[in-house]
Protein backbone atom coordinates (compact mmCIF):
# COMPACT_ATOMS: atom_id res chain seq x y z
CA UNK A 1 0.00 0.00 0.00
CA UNK A 2 2.50 2.71 0.57
CA UNK A 3 4.71 1.40 -2.45
CA UNK A 4 6.50 4.45 -4.53
CA UNK A 5 4.36 2.61 -7.60
CA UNK A 6 1.21 3.51 -5.74
CA UNK A 7 2.02 7.35 -4.58
CA UNK A 8 3.57 8.72 -7.31
CA UNK A 9 3.26 9.42 -11.40
CA UNK A 10 7.18 9.20 -11.63
CA UNK A 11 10.15 9.76 -9.41
CA UNK A 12 10.47 13.14 -7.58
CA UNK A 13 12.27 15.90 -9.02
CA UNK A 14 13.88 17.04 -5.51
CA UNK A 15 15.13 14.67 -3.44
CA UNK A 16 18.17 15.76 -1.87
CA UNK A 17 18.26 14.48 1.51
CA UNK A 18 18.35 11.20 0.35
CA UNK A 19 22.04 10.61 2.33
CA UNK A 20 19.97 11.68 5.39
CA UNK A 21 17.46 9.83 5.60
CA UNK A 22 17.97 7.77 8.65
CA UNK A 23 19.26 10.73 10.72
CA UNK A 24 16.26 12.62 11.51
CA UNK A 25 17.85 15.03 13.91
CA UNK A 26 20.25 15.97 11.53
CA UNK A 27 17.58 16.05 8.53
CA UNK A 28 16.02 19.46 8.65
CA UNK A 29 17.56 20.92 5.52
CA UNK A 30 17.42 25.18 4.17
CA UNK A 31 13.49 25.58 2.39
CA UNK A 32 13.20 25.89 -1.23
CA UNK A 33 10.50 28.40 -2.02
CA UNK A 34 7.82 27.85 -5.23
CA UNK A 35 5.68 31.08 -6.46
CA UNK A 36 2.15 30.15 -5.52
CA UNK A 37 0.41 33.33 -7.07
CA UNK A 38 -0.41 37.13 -5.48
CA UNK A 39 2.96 38.00 -4.27
CA UNK A 40 3.74 34.91 -2.53
CA UNK A 41 6.38 32.24 -2.33
CA UNK A 42 5.80 29.20 -0.18
CA UNK A 43 8.28 27.67 1.84
CA UNK A 44 8.79 23.83 1.36
CA UNK A 45 11.37 21.20 2.21
CA UNK A 46 11.49 17.47 2.21
CA UNK A 47 13.17 15.07 4.24
CA UNK A 48 13.83 11.08 4.08
CA UNK A 49 13.71 8.60 1.69
CA UNK A 50 12.22 10.01 -1.87
CA UNK A 51 11.56 6.25 -2.61
CA UNK A 52 9.10 5.75 -0.04
CA UNK A 53 5.90 6.70 0.50
CA UNK A 54 4.99 10.64 1.00
CA UNK A 55 3.82 12.36 3.91
CA UNK A 56 2.51 16.03 4.09
CA UNK A 57 2.93 17.43 6.76
CA UNK A 58 0.82 20.46 8.12
CA UNK A 59 1.46 22.74 10.74
CA UNK A 60 -1.05 24.05 13.07
CA UNK A 61 -1.43 28.02 14.45
CA UNK A 62 -2.87 29.51 12.42
CA UNK A 63 0.68 31.53 11.45
CA UNK A 64 3.27 28.52 13.06
CA UNK A 65 5.47 26.97 10.77
CA UNK A 66 6.55 23.20 9.76
CA UNK A 67 9.39 21.94 12.59
CA UNK A 68 12.29 19.03 12.80
CA UNK A 69 9.68 17.72 15.71
CA UNK A 70 7.34 16.96 13.33
CA UNK A 71 9.03 13.99 12.00
CA UNK A 72 9.16 12.52 15.05
CA UNK A 73 5.98 9.93 14.19
CA UNK A 74 7.87 8.67 10.59
CA UNK A 75 10.69 6.10 9.66
CA UNK A 76 12.56 7.93 7.66
CA UNK A 77 14.09 5.12 5.94
CA UNK A 78 10.68 4.36 4.21
CA UNK A 79 8.70 7.51 4.62
CA UNK A 80 8.97 10.78 2.40
CA UNK A 81 8.19 13.83 4.51
CA UNK A 82 7.11 16.75 2.49
CA UNK A 83 6.91 20.02 4.73
CA UNK A 84 5.87 23.43 3.76
CA UNK A 85 5.07 26.74 5.66
CA UNK A 86 1.87 27.98 5.07
CA UNK A 87 1.11 31.56 3.04
CA UNK A 88 2.86 33.96 5.28
CA UNK A 89 4.11 31.58 7.71
CA UNK A 90 7.90 30.82 8.59
CA UNK A 91 10.38 31.05 6.03
CA UNK A 92 7.31 31.54 3.16
CA UNK A 93 7.27 34.89 1.65
CA UNK A 94 6.32 37.66 2.53
CA UNK A 95 6.49 37.20 6.19
CA UNK A 96 3.21 37.93 7.94
CA UNK A 97 1.02 38.62 4.74
CA UNK A 98 -2.33 38.31 5.06
CA UNK A 99 -3.52 39.59 1.31
CA UNK A 100 -4.57 36.64 -0.66
CA UNK A 101 -4.22 34.78 2.66
CA UNK A 102 -7.53 32.14 2.73
CA UNK A 103 -7.66 28.64 2.98
CA UNK A 104 -8.66 28.01 -0.18
CA UNK A 105 -5.26 29.51 -1.35
CA UNK A 106 -3.71 26.92 0.93
CA UNK A 107 -5.40 24.26 -0.47
CA UNK A 108 -4.56 25.58 -4.09
CA UNK A 109 -0.87 25.79 -2.56
CA UNK A 110 -0.93 22.18 -1.96
CA UNK A 111 -2.04 21.00 -5.16
CA UNK A 112 0.71 23.13 -6.99
CA UNK A 113 3.19 21.82 -4.57
CA UNK A 114 1.93 18.55 -5.36
CA UNK A 115 2.29 18.69 -9.06
CA UNK A 116 5.88 20.21 -8.66
CA UNK A 117 6.68 17.07 -7.19
CA UNK A 118 4.91 14.48 -9.55
CA UNK A 119 3.19 13.17 -6.76
CA UNK A 120 -0.26 11.57 -7.78
CA UNK A 121 -1.04 10.86 -4.19
CA UNK A 122 0.43 11.09 -0.52
CA UNK A 123 -0.70 11.04 3.23
CA UNK A 124 -1.71 14.02 5.62
CA UNK A 125 -0.28 14.48 9.11
CA UNK A 126 -1.39 17.57 10.57
CA UNK A 127 -1.93 19.25 13.45
CA UNK A 128 -4.25 21.85 15.38
CA UNK A 129 -5.36 24.48 12.50
CA UNK A 130 -3.49 22.60 10.36
CA UNK A 131 -6.19 19.81 10.40
CA UNK A 132 -8.90 22.72 9.19
CA UNK A 133 -6.54 22.38 6.09
CA UNK A 134 -6.10 19.14 5.77
CA UNK A 135 -9.80 18.41 5.64
CA UNK A 136 -10.37 21.09 3.30
CA UNK A 137 -7.79 20.02 1.08
CA UNK A 138 -8.79 16.39 1.14
CA UNK A 139 -12.61 17.70 0.41
CA UNK A 140 -11.28 19.61 -2.36
CA UNK A 141 -8.78 16.54 -3.65
CA UNK A 142 -9.91 13.35 -2.64
CA UNK A 143 -8.45 11.51 -5.06
CA UNK A 144 -4.93 12.69 -4.03
CA UNK A 145 -5.11 11.55 -0.71
CA UNK A 146 -4.44 7.80 0.34
CA UNK A 147 -5.08 8.42 4.11
CA UNK A 148 -4.95 11.61 6.93
CA UNK A 149 -3.39 11.07 10.93
CA UNK A 150 -5.13 14.44 12.39
CA UNK A 151 -3.81 15.41 16.06
CA UNK A 152 -5.61 17.53 18.17
CA UNK A 153 -8.50 18.34 15.57
CA UNK A 154 -9.14 22.02 15.74
CA UNK A 155 -13.35 22.94 14.69
CA UNK A 156 -12.85 26.77 14.52
CA UNK A 157 -15.53 26.99 17.02
CA UNK A 158 -16.19 30.58 19.06
CA UNK A 159 -16.13 28.83 22.44
CA UNK A 160 -12.77 27.20 21.66
CA UNK A 161 -11.40 30.49 20.62
CA UNK A 162 -13.42 32.70 23.62
CA UNK A 163 -11.18 29.85 25.72
CA UNK A 164 -8.19 31.02 24.95
CA UNK A 165 -8.64 34.83 24.50
CA UNK A 166 -11.26 35.75 26.89
CA UNK A 167 -10.29 36.17 30.58
CA UNK A 168 -11.04 33.65 33.43
CA UNK A 169 -9.06 32.96 36.50
CA UNK A 170 -6.32 31.09 34.65
CA UNK A 171 -6.02 33.90 32.13
CA UNK A 172 -6.17 37.09 34.68
CA UNK A 173 -2.89 35.60 36.45
CA UNK A 174 -1.36 35.66 32.60
CA UNK A 175 -2.36 38.87 31.64
CA UNK A 176 -1.40 40.92 35.21
CA UNK A 177 -3.28 43.80 35.92
CA UNK A 178 -1.97 46.11 33.25
CA UNK A 179 -5.59 46.99 30.97
CA UNK A 180 -3.58 46.38 27.79
CA UNK A 181 -5.74 43.26 26.68
CA UNK A 182 -8.95 43.76 24.51
CA UNK A 183 -11.13 41.23 25.93
CA UNK A 184 -13.41 40.78 28.91
CA UNK A 185 -15.18 37.84 30.86
CA UNK A 186 -18.05 37.09 28.87
CA UNK A 187 -17.00 39.39 26.00
CA UNK A 188 -17.81 38.53 22.67
CA UNK A 189 -14.86 36.99 20.41
CA UNK A 190 -15.41 38.48 17.16
CA UNK A 191 -15.04 42.56 18.84
CA UNK A 192 -11.57 40.85 20.25
CA UNK A 193 -9.94 39.86 17.20
CA UNK A 194 -11.07 42.73 15.20
CA UNK A 195 -9.33 44.80 18.26
CA UNK A 196 -6.11 42.35 17.68
CA UNK A 197 -5.82 42.44 14.14
CA UNK A 198 -5.71 46.26 14.25
CA UNK A 199 -3.17 46.61 16.36
CA UNK A 200 -1.09 44.18 14.72
CA UNK A 201 -1.26 45.07 11.25
CA UNK A 202 1.02 48.12 11.47
CA UNK A 203 4.24 47.53 9.91
CA UNK A 204 6.21 49.54 13.10
CA UNK A 205 4.06 48.34 15.99
CA UNK A 206 3.58 50.22 19.16
CA UNK A 207 3.76 49.78 22.95
CA UNK A 208 0.32 48.59 22.65
CA UNK A 209 0.56 46.25 20.15
CA UNK A 210 3.65 44.62 21.55
CA UNK A 211 2.45 44.38 24.80
CA UNK A 212 -0.45 42.52 23.46
CA UNK A 213 1.91 40.23 21.28
CA UNK A 214 3.68 39.28 24.57
CA UNK A 215 0.82 38.93 25.92
CA UNK A 216 -0.93 36.39 23.48
CA UNK A 217 2.54 34.26 23.35
CA UNK A 218 2.24 33.94 26.86
CA UNK A 219 -1.47 32.76 26.79
CA UNK A 220 -1.17 29.82 24.25
CA UNK A 221 1.51 28.70 26.73
CA UNK A 222 -0.22 28.81 29.63
CA UNK A 223 -2.91 27.22 27.99
CA UNK A 224 -0.78 24.59 26.63
CA UNK A 225 0.91 24.36 30.26
CA UNK A 226 -2.88 23.61 31.42
CA UNK A 227 -3.15 20.20 29.35
CA UNK A 228 0.33 18.94 30.38
CA UNK A 229 -0.71 19.32 33.91
CA UNK A 230 -3.76 17.66 33.95
CA UNK A 231 -1.66 14.74 31.93
CA UNK A 232 1.06 15.06 34.76
CA UNK A 233 -1.31 13.98 37.40
CA UNK A 234 -3.00 11.51 35.62
CA UNK A 235 0.60 9.67 34.25
CA UNK A 236 1.02 9.66 38.49
CA UNK A 237 -2.42 8.44 39.57
CA UNK A 238 -2.34 5.79 37.03
CA UNK A 239 1.07 4.67 38.81
CA UNK A 240 2.67 5.54 35.01
CA UNK A 241 6.24 6.50 36.56
CA UNK A 242 8.01 6.66 33.17
CA UNK A 243 5.61 8.35 31.47
CA UNK A 244 5.36 11.15 34.55
CA UNK A 245 9.19 11.47 34.19
CA UNK A 246 8.88 12.21 30.54
CA UNK A 247 6.07 14.54 31.03
CA UNK A 248 8.08 16.18 34.09
CA UNK A 249 10.71 17.12 31.75
CA UNK A 250 8.35 18.79 29.08
CA UNK A 251 6.02 20.85 31.46
CA UNK A 252 10.00 22.05 33.61
CA UNK A 253 10.72 23.28 30.03
CA UNK A 254 7.78 24.59 29.53
CA UNK A 255 8.08 26.58 32.68
CA UNK A 256 11.50 28.26 31.78
CA UNK A 257 9.67 29.04 28.93
CA UNK A 258 6.83 30.82 30.76
CA UNK A 259 9.69 32.40 33.21
CA UNK A 260 11.35 34.06 30.17
CA UNK A 261 8.50 35.57 28.67
CA UNK A 262 7.02 36.57 32.21
CA UNK A 263 10.67 38.35 32.78
CA UNK A 264 10.52 39.77 29.13
CA UNK A 265 7.12 41.31 28.94
CA UNK A 266 8.14 44.55 30.19
CA UNK A 267 11.88 44.78 28.12
CA UNK A 268 11.20 48.48 25.62
CA UNK A 269 11.51 47.84 21.92
CA UNK A 270 11.06 44.97 19.57
CA UNK A 271 13.60 41.89 19.75
CA UNK A 272 13.95 39.10 16.97
CA UNK A 273 11.43 36.65 19.26
CA UNK A 274 8.78 39.73 18.80
CA UNK A 275 9.15 40.02 15.31
CA UNK A 276 8.44 36.46 14.81
CA UNK A 277 5.36 36.92 16.68
CA UNK A 278 4.27 39.68 15.52
CA UNK A 279 4.34 37.50 11.85
CA UNK A 280 2.37 34.70 13.68
CA UNK A 281 -0.74 36.63 15.21
CA UNK A 282 -1.22 38.86 12.33
CA UNK A 283 -2.11 35.54 10.55
CA UNK A 284 -3.58 33.71 13.16
CA UNK A 285 -5.90 37.01 13.67
CA UNK A 286 -6.74 37.19 10.06
CA UNK A 287 -8.02 34.04 10.27
CA UNK A 288 -9.74 33.07 13.57
CA UNK A 289 -11.54 36.72 12.84
CA UNK A 290 -12.70 35.23 9.41
CA UNK A 291 -13.68 31.56 10.97
CA UNK A 292 -10.93 29.97 9.02
CA UNK A 293 -12.85 30.90 5.95
CA UNK A 294 -14.37 27.57 6.53
CA UNK A 295 -18.58 27.60 5.49
CA UNK A 296 -20.60 26.42 8.35
CA UNK A 297 -21.17 22.50 8.45
CA UNK A 298 -18.28 22.33 5.69
CA UNK A 299 -15.69 20.57 7.77
CA UNK A 300 -18.54 18.18 8.90
CA UNK A 301 -19.11 18.04 5.14
CA UNK A 302 -15.74 17.14 4.52
CA UNK A 303 -15.67 14.22 7.49
CA UNK A 304 -18.39 12.61 5.35
CA UNK A 305 -16.79 12.69 2.19
CA UNK A 306 -13.58 10.91 3.29
CA UNK A 307 -15.83 8.50 4.91
CA UNK A 308 -18.47 7.57 1.70
CA UNK A 309 -14.81 7.55 0.19
CA UNK A 310 -13.41 4.72 2.30
CA UNK A 311 -10.26 7.06 3.39
CA UNK A 312 -8.97 6.44 6.46
CA UNK A 313 -8.68 9.04 8.80
CA UNK A 314 -7.02 8.37 12.59
CA UNK A 315 -8.27 10.72 15.15
CA UNK A 316 -5.54 11.54 17.56
CA UNK A 317 -6.31 13.66 20.32
CA UNK A 318 -4.88 14.51 23.63
CA UNK A 319 -7.32 13.12 26.44
CA UNK A 320 -6.51 16.22 28.46
CA UNK A 321 -5.95 19.26 25.32
CA UNK A 322 -7.29 22.90 27.26
CA UNK A 323 -6.93 24.67 23.61
CA UNK A 324 -8.74 21.94 21.26
CA UNK A 325 -11.55 19.65 22.71
CA UNK A 326 -11.26 16.15 22.46
CA UNK A 327 -14.83 15.73 21.77
CA UNK A 328 -13.94 17.44 18.56
CA UNK A 329 -12.09 14.32 17.43
CA UNK A 330 -14.42 11.98 19.28
CA UNK A 331 -17.25 13.88 17.31
CA UNK A 332 -15.82 13.14 14.18
CA UNK A 333 -13.99 9.65 14.48
CA UNK A 334 -17.96 8.44 15.67
CA UNK A 335 -19.47 10.04 12.22
CA UNK A 336 -16.88 8.53 10.24
CA UNK A 337 -17.44 4.89 11.90
CA UNK A 338 -21.37 5.24 11.59
CA UNK A 339 -21.14 6.19 7.92
CA UNK A 340 -17.99 3.18 6.87
CA UNK A 341 -17.29 1.11 9.73
CA UNK A 342 -13.27 0.82 9.75
CA UNK A 343 -12.33 3.86 8.29
CA UNK A 344 -12.42 5.95 11.12
CA UNK A 345 -9.94 5.41 14.01
CA UNK A 346 -9.94 7.20 17.92
CA UNK A 347 -6.67 7.54 19.91
CA UNK A 348 -6.98 9.59 23.11
CA UNK A 349 -3.38 9.51 24.46
CA UNK A 350 -2.18 10.75 28.34
CA UNK A 351 -1.01 14.08 26.97
CA UNK A 352 -2.68 17.89 26.12
CA UNK A 353 -2.25 19.23 22.86
CA UNK A 354 1.45 19.68 21.95
CA UNK A 355 2.06 17.19 19.01
CA UNK A 356 5.78 16.57 21.05
CA UNK A 357 4.17 15.31 24.13
CA UNK A 358 5.50 11.87 24.94
CA UNK A 359 2.45 9.85 24.75
CA UNK A 360 1.20 12.17 21.95
CA UNK A 361 3.96 10.81 20.14
CA UNK A 362 3.69 7.37 20.80
CA UNK A 363 0.29 7.82 19.63
CA UNK A 364 0.82 9.88 16.58
CA UNK A 365 3.81 6.66 15.71
CA UNK A 366 1.41 3.79 16.33
CA UNK A 367 -1.33 6.35 13.47
CA UNK A 368 1.11 6.38 10.89
CA UNK A 369 3.05 3.07 10.81
CA UNK A 370 0.00 1.17 11.68
CA UNK A 371 -1.45 -1.83 9.40
CA UNK A 372 -3.08 1.02 6.90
Amino acid sequence: MFSNNDATKHPPRDNPERAQASKPGNAWPLPRHLVVGRGHRMAWRTVGNPAGAPWLLLHGGPGSSCQPGMLVPLDLTRHWAIAPDQRGCGASRPRGQTTANTTQALVADLEVLREHLGLERWSVLAGSWGTVVALAYAQAHPQRVQRLVLRGAFALRRREVGGLLLPSPGVSRVLGAEPCWPGSEGGAVPPVLMRLRQLLQSGTPGVASLRVLRRWNMLETEAAGRGIRRSLRHAIQAERPALASAIRRGWAALQRQQRQAQAQRQRPGMGPSDRRALNKFRIQAHYLLHRGFVRPGELDRAVMQLAARGIPVDWVHGRFDAICPPANSRRWATMGQRLAGGSAVLLSPCSGHLGHEPDMQSALRTAVRGPH
